[in-house]
């Protein structure tokens, strides 16, 4: 069945097979896919046309995945699909940019949940909304999706700006690594304790000075000082 919000989104796997498996499965949800095989071609497309989602391999002929995803941090979620199944990698990925992770092999209804996850996201963030933040220095500008510490911009991932309007939302109350795995990935979707403090350590490294305004309350989670 598909979804409310079809989206555009560019697929980056230089295994034939699993490109056209992914974009079939795509399609069926109603979404427009484009598949390329090489990252070249996909910084190409993606500085010529608007995409909703990025799904990028690892391992690519040349331009490798993360290349790619550490030059379009911020400008589109990215979906990172991958057999580099150790920890170490998948916090690089997250670090590097990437908003959500998942190896090979995997399930068709986890790929399929991991998307419709993202692209809610994106429609959260982008519906119109006039509230902006100012807080000790850190200004957030939702309509814009635009966050500033002291007068100079930072660039988040959709998953790091998610969490801090998530902690912005909630000041002074302290969310649980439960409650911020459900504001970033979305229902559903099963995620473990260290993607979090991964985006938390990301964001607070982008904020600069701003970042003592994220507290760690041990053993339970974050907030955002009163």
């Amino acid at each position: 069945m598909s979804i409310a919000h079809p989206a555009k989104i560019l697929v980056v796997e230089d295994e034939r097979d699993v490109k056209d498996l992914m974009m079939l499965h795509l399609k069926r949800e109603g979404h427009e896919a484009t598949g390329v095989e090489n990252g070249e071609e996909a910084l190409k497309l993606l500085g010529a046309n608007k995409y909703d989602l990025a799904i990028l391999d690892w391992m690519l002929p040349g331009m490798s995945g993360l290349d790619i995803c550490k030059k379009i941090a911020g400008k589109l979620p990215v979906l990172m699909v991958t057999a580099r199944a150790d920890t170490t990698d998948i916090v690089l990925g997250l670090e590097m940019g990437a908003d959500d992770y998942i190896t090979k092999p995997f399930e068709i209804p986890v790929f399929v949940a991991r998307v419709r996850a993202l692209i809610r996201r994106v429609n959260v963030v982008t519906e119109p909304v006039s509230e902006r933040y100012n807080v000790g220095g850190l200004r957030v500008n939702l309509d814009e999706h635009k966050v500033w510490c002291k007068d100079e911009e930072t660039k988040l991932t959709l998953s790091e700006f998610k969490l801090l309007v998530a902690l912005l939302d909630n000041r002074g109350r302290v969310l649980s690594r439960d409650k911020l795995i459900d504001c970033v990935q979305g229902e559903g979707i099963v995620v473990s304790d260290r993607t979090v403090d991964t985006h938390v350590f990301g964001l607070r490294k982008k904020l600069g000075e701003c970042s003592e305004i994220v507290e760690t309350i041990r053993g339970v989670g974050y907030r955002i000082k009163a």
